[in-house]
């Protein structure tokens, strides 16, 4: 019994003496299982090879004549409207591509690449200057800024005192206005209708500013009594003042948040 024992300590001591030579050595050893009933695979399924996109020649925060190039022909398949007619590749832009790739069957990518610019060559024409750089309206033989040539725009001219309503190139209403005075001046440069307000009370200034909207922080279009009273002998604190209540309110109800509002002097 006790030549017993010794033999099995000697065995294990022989064992541990093995496993730490292979440890040593870097080798790990594993325990083999008795059966294969004991082995367990994890499901694993291949659904197909990875996609591989091509290349983008445009997309979106793309720049440049070649973008206003493509948009152009996307305006004449009438996939665009002329207000996103630019040299940026947006969110409009992004939508009309993929809507003709749809219309012809290829992967919606929602950018240009060389299959889709080949397709969209095929079936537009080479986009003529006017097409590319629409003319700008012109009143009384004067020409408006030329960023009022595309889209719905509430072109306003700081020079003539006129705000006109312009969709496409065309003037469908003209309005008096004013302007704020030199400490609190009316922003020039080019915005879009933020948010509109009916009936809206300035906080600032407890004065009502009924049909506004806003285009620059706090600034607006909007209808203004004293305006209507008292004309160019006062003046707003920023804001487009309008006098003509009846225009006002139809204007209000043709212009939607995201618009174009050009401020200039011509």
């Amino acid at each position: 019994m006790r030549r017993l024992i010794i033999r099995s300590v000697v065995s294990g001591l022989v064992a541990g003496t093995a496993i730490a030579a292979l440890l040593s050595s870097g080798t790990v050893a594993t325990a083999r299982p008795t059966a294969t009933s004991e082995l367990k695979t994890v499901p694993f399924q291949v659904s197909g090879e990875l996609p591989i996109y091509p290349k983008a020649l445009w997309k979106n925060g793309s720049q440049g004549t070649n973008v206003r190039k493509v948009e152009a022909r996307l305006v004449q398949l009438k996939l665009l409207e002329k207000r996103y007619l630019d040299n940026e590749f947006g969110t409009m832009t992004r939508s009309a591509v993929k809507k003709f790739q749809n219309s012809k069957g290829i992967p919606q990518l929602g950018y240009v690449d060389q299959n889709t610019w080949d397709k969209l060559v095929s079936v537009t024409h080479e986009p003529t200057q006017a097409e590319l750089y629409p003319p700008a309206p012109v009143v009384n033989g004067k020409k408006l800024d030329a960023r009022c040539a595309t889209g719905v725009v509430l072109c306003i001219d700081k020079s003539t005192r006129k705000l006109r309503y312009v969709v496409d190139g065309v003037v469908r209403m003209q309005l008096d206005v004013r302007f704020g005075a030199v400490k609190t001046a009316t922003r020039e440069g080019s915005f879009t209708v933020g948010w509109k307000s009916r009936n809206h009370v300035s906080k600032l200034y407890d004065s009502p500013m009924p049909y506004a909207m806003f285009f620059s922080g706090g600034q607006a279009v909007h209808y203004s009594s004293d305006f209507a009273a008292r004309g160019y002998n006062g003046a707003s604190h920023g804001c487009v003042n309008v006098r003509d209540l009846g225009k006002i309110k139809i204007l209000f109800d043709q212009i939607n948040v995201g618009d174009k509002v050009i401020v200039y002097r011509s």
